[in-house]
């Protein structure tokens, strides 16, 4: 499910938390505790409110 939800984010761009709160909702209420498991699984990195995909499948 993790790695489903990861992406939903685009490699080389970074995301505002807020615009990262709003994607993850469409997928469950406690958007936070997903969030926190894709920077924790480093599927997500962050760095002073900014998150960008640091992992998962790419297309090459």
């Amino acid at each position: 499910m993790l790695t489903r939800l990861a992406l939903e984010f685009e490699p080389g761009v970074h995301y505002r938390e807020a615009d990262v709160n709003t994607q993850l909702k469409r997928y469950h209420a406690d958007y936070a505790s997903l969030r926190r498991a894709l920077v924790d699984e480093g599927l997500l990195s962050r760095r002073a409110g900014s998150y960008w995909r640091s992992g998962g499948p790419a297309d090459v």
